[in-house]
């Protein structure tokens, strides 16, 4: 494994490998240094990708939240591929998959033949997806036996880190900052952005669809729903999510349930969904950003439908 460590960069093109040979990395739980192959993962056996990030660091959220590292800095980001859920009961979270390195290995062209994937079902019969009643195992459940605690100094290298490994330039990394201190600062100063006065959060449900055109309302209009924390009914709205009021957006998807960090829960939701090409503002929250790039989570109490087609 030593020699694979910070093999791929940002850009590389790389192809899954055949899952009998990802199988002979695993062990008995189906995981590798801790982190799980899932059965979402099968079918992208041989197929090619590009690099999009070098995992340096990642954020976690579910009981408790911060910044880790994995330990063998040998994880790596996809373009584009996300978690399924279809084998983890339909969990909508859409993670980005994990990959470690192990399982990839160069690509040379991209217009190649893929062959239908070797020895898929064995693999899926080794792998686990439930650790027990209404608890999931999967990389968001296991997130924390995979990863590490950061230092206050080692979270400061994380960012040269990132820099370094192409995975974003030094004025982005300056930006992030700048927004990270930004965001610290006044939070001490004045408190969560966007409290409210509410001990008891209200509720709204506009029963949207997929595909659905909705303006975000007024920072005013959404501060009435929160709590001191700036929470509504346990969701908290981020300083990032304020740039989008005003805007309107499409419905990606209705959220439902999700498997929680750490935990493997699998925790319900209501009137809650994903707004089209909205991700976590991680920079707020975390220093120097998180490759994550979770969706933001909306509740419908802060949107307002539209009728009829909107001007984007």
């Amino acid at each position: 494994m030593t020699s694979e460590i910070r093999k791929f960069r940002p850009g590389d093109l790389v192809e899954v490998k055949s899952a009998s040979e990802i199988l002979k990395t695993l062990d008995e739980n189906g995981t590798l240094d801790g982190l799980p192959f899932m059965p979402e993962m099968i079918p992208l056996c041989g197929k090619k990708f590009c690099v999009s990030l070098r995992v340096v660091k990642t954020c976690y959220y579910g009981e408790t939240n911060g910044i880790r590292k994995f330990p063998a800095e040998d994880v790596v980001l996809l373009d584009e591929v996300r978690c399924s859920g279809a084998a983890h009961d339909g969990c909508q979270k859409a993670c980005r998959i994990f990959w470690k390195e192990a399982w990839l290995r160069k690509a040379e062209n991209v217009n190649t033949t893929i062959a239908m994937p070797d020895g898929g079902e064995r693999l899926n019969a080794t792998l686990k997806t439930v650790a027990g009643p209404n608890k999931y195992f999967c990389q968001s459940s296991e997130i924390l036996n995979a990863t590490a605690d950061l230092s206050r100094w080692e979270k400061v290298g994380k960012c040269f880190e990132d820099v370094r490994f192409g995975n974003c330039s030094v004025f982005e990394m300056a930006r992030r900052i700048g927004v990270w201190g930004y965001w610290r600062i006044r939070r001490k100063l004045l408190g969560p952005y966007g409290r409210g006065k509410n001990g008891v959060t209200p509720s709204q449900s506009l029963h949207l669809q997929p595909g659905e055109f909705v303006e975000v309302k007024p920072m005013h209009n959404i501060r009435e729903t929160l709590d001191e924390r700036a929470f509504n009914r346990g969701l908290f709205f981020t300083p990032s999510m304020k740039n989008l009021c005003g805007q309107q957006r499409r419905v990606e998807r209705k959220l439902e349930k999700i498997i929680v960090d750490g935990t493997g829960e699998m925790r319900t939701l209501r009137n809650t969904v994903y707004l089209e090409g909205d991700f976590c503002g991680c920079s707020c929250v975390a220093l120097g950003g998180c490759p994550r790039g979770e969706f933001s989570y909306w509740r419908e109490i802060w949107l307002r439908r539209l009728n009829g087609a909107a001007q984007r």
